[in-house]
């Protein structure tokens, strides 16, 4: 569904575009033009079109800052729950970094005959690693990056968009202290959701929309932190937040009005925080 949203963008929205997912549409294999076609008829819902906002506003910040930190000399990027992200085959960017993409067991199986159907090269630079966030202890992260090339000597930026909500707050807490232990000067982009009592009306109305369909199809949604909360857990786990970023900041800083129907709403967050210097 993000990696729907990303096409979408690309084909309903006005531009400028927010975020420039030129192989979405590839990856979304034979499924594309049911998923597409709810776009193109019903683009103004909502839901669609705040799916859209989500998807493409975080992964613009999330690739904008990677490319500031590997201009600083950061050459590893983990993505956590990667699913369908397409960074590593469409940016010329993943030729200066090794890309790990992380996800469960099953979700990188379903990619790697993805990529084998659609005639995508796997480049040499990146390496899809199965991980269970909730079945395996935290602490293996780092020997499956390990043993995919990872370096455990320098650092990285790590991102984890589109998953904390499905996870319980446990699980959350023992990956970022998993997080917490990667090189000083390692950086992490995580999503979180907000508690009902701290999201606007179009976020609450996404909200009671999205999370009901979410419970249906077996996934629901389970944790929900506040600013403070998330703040509180980042330094539980030795990660110094650095900023919370929220969607109108990435949309268009400005302000101006865009003519489609992109607009900020008040759900999710991104927390940027660091790994110190020991």
């Amino acid at each position: 569904m993000a990696a729907a949203a990303r096409a979408a963008h690309l084909l309903v929205d006005d531009g400028p575009s927010i975020f420039a997912d030129t192989l979405a549409h590839t990856f979304l294999g034979q499924d594309a033009e049911e998923l597409l076609g709810y776009h193109r008829s019903y683009g103004g819902h909502p839901v669609l079109a705040g799916a859209r906002t989500t998807a493409v506003t975080r992964d613009r910040y999330t690739e904008d800052r990677l490319a500031e930190l590997a201009d600083r000399g950061v050459d590893q990027y983990v993505i956590l729950g990667a699913g369908l992200d397409s960074f590593a085959y469409r940016s010329e960017l993943a030729a200066r970094v090794a890309v790990f993409e992380v996800d469960l067991p099953a979700t990188q199986e379903w990619k790697r005959e993805l990529l084998a159907a659609t005639g995508t090269e796997v480049p040499p630079s990146a390496a899809l690693v199965p991980f269970d966030f909730e079945q395996e202890p935290a602490h293996a992260l780092a020997g499956h990056l390990v043993r995919a090339g990872f370096d455990p000597g320098r650092p990285a930026l790590v991102s984890w968009l589109g998953v904390t909500m499905y996870l319980t707050r446990e699980a959350v807490g023992q990956t970022l202290a998993a997080i917490g232990c990667f090189p000083p000067g390692t950086e992490l982009i995580v999503e979180h959701l907000l508690p009902a009592g701290l999201r606007d009306e179009a976020g609450q109305s996404y909200a009671e929309a999205v999370m009901a369909a979410a419970a249906e199809q077996g996934e629901p949604w389970r944790t929900f932190l506040g600013v403070e909360e998330m703040d509180a857990l980042l330094r539980e786990h030795r990660l110094n937040p650095v900023e919370y970023v929220r969607q109108h900041e990435i949309m268009d800083p400005a302000g101006r009005e865009r003519t489609d129907a992109l607009r900020p709403f008040g759900l999710s967050v991104l927390a940027r925080a660091g790994v110190p210097a020991r």
